[in-house]
């Protein structure tokens, strides 16, 4: 989950004399990339913009639903670049350095101390593919669930309907209708090419995100499955769509939400699953938390520790008691880390007494979340079981996130309980949980990977379900 920075920033911009235009002109145009702080990682994009006076910059947050946010003391001295971003927990603090193409450097607030790189986008947004216009329609379009408004993209064939469709589920926390994670738009890319290739696709922002109300972190996948049955019902009255071929394709903790949608009712007529698990919440945090780890570098001691804290966390959720003492032994893992800290990075923290509250009590309100507490216990296995319609499974082979094992084999089972003749298992070699090229599979490469889906992916899903629709 990617929730840092808080919803609502506002700022005024702040214009800076120049004595040379030139050098503020080196920055003008859009620039996407990450920061990471606190274990965290957003999506940014910043904006800027110079003039004969001074240079002015917004920022983009997706996850967060926040676009054009003014930043303040924008300040360009060549190669340094300084931006200020008004904030609920404090204010937020760019310092970096722009080489060439690209801006690095360090991020501050409330006491934590993280690390942000962006690159600079094309002046003009390179085609999704070589065809210009896109042969299709694009529609804007609104449809509500339990009192909750959900704005997304309706891409529609041109040829004559009606035609088969299907709504995309994203994976966990605020994520927009593109699903965007560092300047990289897998939904976008997705429903670009199904809709060339015959097959409509409805993509919306999630609770609280851009166009959408409501609120994430207070929903749990029941309430995301309940979502997405109202996205089907909203496909099944268009005229352009045939409703006896409405399928659903979730990312991660979509793909978790994607059976439980389709066991709940007829109106769902195929199901992908993109790195989705068949383990309880408990069990795919232990494994991604030691695998993420080791790929880090991490000994087996400090995986220990770091499962104990894990599972004396899990033990205070479920008994909803032992909470001040969980925070004291977060409060003491912050101290620790403190400790390890360079001399630099100490001197970075402006009180470290409140660097180690503030994460303390992040982490701590993470866990009381009403999602969390839900994604917990929550096994997909019973959902899975009841899924009868035609299933196709993506993996990579070295997602860190969600590891094919034991995934695919549990899947697999509770698929074949269900009596499902029509199961597709995957697994891409050399693939990472966003389905990118990697050595590694570690999320830490996620800022500077080259944004393209590995060879095949795209056929396999759209190849598959044109053979069932």
């Amino acid at each position: 989950m990617h929730r840092f920075l808080a919803a609502g920033v506002t700022g005024v911009t702040m214009f800076v004399l120049w004595p040379q235009a030139s050098a503020a002109q080196d920055l003008d145009g859009r620039w996407a990339g990450a920061l990471e702080v606190a274990g965290q990682v957003l999506t940014i994009a910043i904006e800027f913009e110079s003039t004969d006076d001074g240079v002015t910059a917004t920022i983009d947050i997706p996850q967060q639903g926040a676009s054009g946010v003014p930043l303040t003391n924008v300040r360009y001295e060549p190669p340094r670049v300084h931006m200020e971003l008004p904030a609920g927990p404090g204010l937020a603090v760019f310092d970096g350095e722009h080489t060439g193409d690209s801006i690095a450097g360090e991020f501050t607030q409330a006491g934590f101390v993280g690390s942000f790189v962006l690159s600079r986008e094309a002046s003009e947004p390179a085609p999704l593919t070589k065809a210009e216009p896109p042969p299709y329609r694009e529609e804007e379009v609104t449809f509500n669930d339990a009192g909750i408004s959900f704005a997304g993209t309706l891409t529609v064939p041109r040829e004559a309907g009606p035609h088969p469709a299907v709504v995309m589920i994203t994976g966990s926390g605020p994520q927009n209708r593109d699903e965007e994670l560092f300047g990289f738009k897998p939904f976008r890319i997705i429903a670009d090419h199904l809709t060339r290739n015959g097959i409509a696709v409805l993509r919306y922002d999630d609770r609280g995100v851009g166009g959408s109300t409501g609120s994430v972190s207070l929903a749990t996948t029941e309430d995301f499955a309940g979502d997405v049955l109202s996205a089907v019902s909203f496909l099944r009255e268009r005229p352009d769509i045939d409703a006896a071929r409405i399928g659903l394709i979730g990312h991660s903790e979509g793909a978790i939400v994607a059976p439980l949608a389709a066991s709940r009712s007829d109106d769902v007529a195929f199901v992908v699953l993109l790195a989705g698990t068949a383990v309880t919440g408990e069990e795919i945090l232990y494994a991604q938390g030691e695998l993420i780890a080791r790929a880090g570098g991490a000994t087996d001691e400090e995986i220990e520790r770091q499962q104990e804290i894990q599972r004396r966390s899990f033990e205070v959720v479920r008994a909803d008691s032992g909470w001040d003492e969980l925070a004291a032994a977060f409060r003491n893992q912050a101290a620790e880390s403190v400790e390890e800290m360079s001399e630099q990075e100490k001197s970075a923290i402006r009180d470290l007494d409140v660097f180690v509250d503030t994460r303390a009590k992040a982490a701590i309100q993470s866990l009381r979340s009403p999602w969390f507490r839900h994604f917990l216990d929550y096994d997909p296995t019973p959902a899975l079981e009841r899924v009868r319609v035609p299933v196709l499974a993506v993996f990579g082979e070295l997602d860190l996130q969600v590891p094919p094992s034991p995934n695919q084999e549990r899947m697999a089972k509770a698929l074949a309980v269900a009596d499902n003749d029509d199961v597709t298992i995957r697994v891409l070699p050399k693939t990472n949980h966003l389905f990118l090229k990697t050595e590694t599979g570690n999320p830490s490469e996620y800022p500077t990977m080259k944004k393209e889906f590995v060879e095949g992916f795209l056929d396999t899903i759209s190849q598959w379900i044109r053979a069932r629709t």
